[in-house]
Order: structure tokens, then sequence, then C-alpha cells
């Protein structure tokens, strides 16, 4: 994929379904380099069905922050038995987590923009940085409808902050459009979502949503919207506010 030009990429790929497009991307990138970031969102759990039927030696990871949902974990192991793999779970370096609940307390991300990036930056952002050092490319469940730092993405990316490249292969999806997936193919999802979730993180960050509001109003709530993101997809965000 280094020879090809993103640009032109895109124009070909734009109208194309989401297993052309990893179709596409599993000939050019060699298996072992390239993998799903999967946070058993609605998103992800469609992509790795689409994904592991392609190819059921895709490389399929997860952040394991210490902080979520039960009913995430459960989804996991629902998912590993239906789909018979396992998941790369990467964690967050223990000293480093010990060391911001003894100084600033385990709720800290209350408290400040600051601290909340600082508790992301160590659970999720580490983490993730260890396993994109292992890849050229990883696969994300981003949609141009989720937010308004999301709506501009294309379905093939240079990632400059992680220097690989990103592929969103349901970018141009709706939540409908999921939903329609999810009940033909009978993939599993979180129970949250029949609760009023709608983005689903860690649980103390994560509440769920009123009518009217958008798909990641319930994610650092206590925050203003042009903020919102943990630090996975900092790149979306404008230079100003990062």
């Amino acid at each position: 994929m280094n020879n090809l030009n993103l640009k032109e990429i895109n124009l070909i790929y734009e109208q194309e379904t989401p297993s052309e497009i990893l179709q596409f991307a599993l000939e050019k990138i060699d298996l072992s380099k390239i993998a799903l970031a999967s946070s058993l969102s609605i998103e992800d759990q469609v992509l790795t069905d689409l994904l592991l039927k392609v190819n059921p030696k895709m490389r399929i990871f997860f952040i394991d922050t210490g902080r979520h949902f039960q009913e995430t974990y459960d989804l996991m192991e629902e998912t590993m038995r239906k789909y018979d793999f396992h998941y790369e779970v990467y964690g967050p370096d223990g000293k480093d987590v010990e060391a911001l609940v003894s100084e600033m307390g385990p709720n800290c991300f209350y408290k400040s923009v600051e601290l909340r990036k600082k508790c992301c930056e160590i659970r999720k952002v580490r983490p993730l940085n260890r396993v994109l050092g292992t890849l050229d490319a990883w696969i994300c469940g981003l949609r141009r409808e989720q937010s308004d730092s999301r709506s501009s993405i294309d379905v093939f990316q240079w990632d400059e902050s992680h220097s690989l490249y990103k592929i969103n292969p349901i970018a141009n999806w709706s939540e409908e459009d999921l939903w329609t997936y999810i009940k033909k193919e009978n993939v599993p999802h979180s129970e949250l979502y029949e609760r009023g979730f709608r983005s689903i993180g860690c649980k103390p960050c994560t509440r769920a949503v009123n009518q009217g509001e958008d798909v990641r109003s319930g994610r650092w709530w206590w925050e203003s919207p042009e903020k919102k993101e943990c630090g996975l997809h900092w790149d979306l965000l404008p230079e100003e506010i990062q």
C-alpha cells in the first residue's frame, strides 16, 4: 500500500462495501501487520463478524483499562465462543495506575479535562501505542455520523500520530445500517444498548443518552463536546484543543 495514492484509493473505495475494503487491505498488508482495535461496540462487533468471514486468522485486540462494564467482559466471552477465536488483550502498566490513583484518587477524571486525559493516556493510549508499534495498519470502527470531530474521516487514512495506516471500513454507515446487519447476521452485542447507551467506554465515563442527543454525548458528558476524544484518535481533534 506504500506505493498507492490514498486519495485515489479513497475515490475507488468510498462506495465499496466494508468486505471489499477489508479484502483490499488484506491483499496489500501482511496479515501479521494489520489488526482490528475492538472495544466491543456495535461498530467493532460488526467489523469482527466481517473480518473473520474474510480471514478467520485476523488479529483483533482489546484494550482492558480495568474500568469497563461487566457487560463488556461478558460480551467478550460470548464473542470468543461464537467465532472460536481469542482477543489479544493489552492493559496499562500497573505502576502507572498505582501512581495515578494514589496521587489523584480513583475518580480523578471528573476533576479536570487534564486529569481525564491523563487517565485515558495511562489506561488506553499507552497500551494502544504498544500494539500499534507492531503494526503497519489498524482497522477502526469510526463513523462520520458519530460526532463532529469524525464527520470528515476517510476510509483509508495515514495516521500521522502513530505512523501507520488507519482503515475505517464503515465510515459512511449509519447506526441504522449497523443494527440491520447485526439482526440479519445475528451478531452479538452489549445489552447496554437496550438501556439507552449508544457509545460504550469505561463505566465511570459513560452514561445512557437522551432522545435527540448525538451518539457520543454519553461519553465524558461533563466536558464540552469538541474535546471528547480519549487520545486513541487524537488526530481527529483541532490542534488548538489537543
